[in-house]
């Protein structure tokens, strides 16, 4: 029988288990399943990509086209805010988190909106966060745990921090190319060797000894308590996951539960994106009918993402991602975006967040 896992604390926080649910969006993980991961004592963390689709978008000041307008709608502050607020109905004081991608439109303003809203740790990847403190200096007690996927990223990162902030990150997610959504990797880098999540963990977690020895934790593929154990025996202080807490009751995007216990390992697969980074996607909906050559035209409402340039990269890859991704949210199998980590297809019954939990911990 394994031992029950240790608490874990970052920065002015303690979670009772060192397991960190993976920021989905959009819809994916919101106020049910952020809220009752962080009740169960690990750290339920809330997406904040497209909240303006929260509650089919009643918080949202300007609709067009029946999709929140430009990037102040589709990052509703408003909706955030209800999505905390609900989110701490079920978990009360334990540590809540929120997964704040870089590549955002107007970045600066959504951390300073979670912080509001009552985020105690941020969570930023797709990009490296270079000036993430910049926006929370009016609330010190919030930690900042950027995404990394190499020691050299780091390395540049905490660099950085230390000469224009004075201060490094809380702790650290590093995260390897089996994970779901957006890859830190380009596409043929995905399937390297050197790249494999337990070749870079070691070489983070040296580094990070550099700059303070702040935790770090492992994403990318992590499925069962084997996993957790192999990462904590490679130096990682625990780690992250997001395909697991899809097959749950409590996931805020309910078709996952019809749609994964059905998925097999060939329906899973790497794509291109507008943000600019590799995503592992379901070959459902949107994917499909890329491959079939009838998907919907691409255009830009929501102005979600920079790199996408209001369109331009959505039109080379044929889908916009805003658009596809809150297609998903709302159950459209024919046009909607759905990602999952490489392991998607081993999801063969839905699971309470609590019995997950039970079973990774070992409580």
């Amino acid at each position: 029988m394994k031992s029950i896992l240790g608490s874990l604390k970052i920065g002015k926080h303690t979670i009772k288990y060192p397991i960190f649910q993976g920021g989905m969006g959009v819809g994916i993980s919101w106020d049910q399943l952020a809220g009752n991961v962080s009740k169960e004592g690990c750290l339920g963390i809330i997406s904040a990509v497209g909240t303006g689709y929260y509650k089919n978008m009643k918080f949202v000041d300007r609709i067009l086209s029946s999709k929140p307008f430009e990037a102040i709608n589709f990052y509703s502050k408003n909706a955030l805010n209800e999505i905390f607020k609900n989110a701490r109905k079920i978990c009360g004081n334990n540590p809540l988190g929120t997964n704040i991608l870089y590549a955002i439109n107007d970045y600066g303003r959504v951390v300073r909106d979670a912080c509001e809203a009552g985020a105690n740790m941020i969570i930023t990847g797709a990009g490296l966060p270079t000036n993430m403190p910049e926006f929370t200096k009016n609330f010190p007690e919030v930690a900042l745990i950027p995404i990394v996927s190499s020691a050299k990223a780091l390395k540049i990162l905490c660099k950085r921090w230390s000469d224009r902030y004075k201060r490094v990150p809380d702790a650290v997610v590093v995260e390897g190319p089996l994970s779901g959504g957006h890859q830190g990797f380009k596409y043929d880098d995905c399937f390297k060797e050197e790249n494999k999540l337990e070749n870079i963990v070691p070489a983070v977690v040296e580094e990070s000894k550099q700059w303070g020895n702040m935790p770090i934790l492992a994403a990318g593929g992590i499925w069962d308590r084997n996993d957790i154990d192999r990462m904590l025996s490679l130096g990682a202080s625990g780690v992250q996951m997001g395909t697991r807490f899809l097959g749950t009751f409590e996931c805020d995007a309910k078709m996952y539960r019809e749609i994964l216990p059905k998925i097999r390992q060939e329906d899973i697969e790497l794509v291109k994106s507008p943000v600019g980074y590799p995503a592992r996607a379901l070959k459902i909906g949107v994917m499909k009918r890329l491959e079939e050559g009838n998907a919907p035209k691409v255009k830009c409402i929501s102005n979600c993402v920079s790199p996408c340039k209001r369109g331009v990269e959505a039109k080379k890859v044929g889908y916009c991602i805003a658009d596809s991704l809150g297609k998903g949210h709302l159950g459209d199998l024919n046009e909607g975006l759905y990602f999952s980590g490489a392991n998607g297809y081993r999801v063969d019954r839905i699971l309470s967040v609590k019995e997950l939990v039970d079973e990774l911990t070992g409580r």
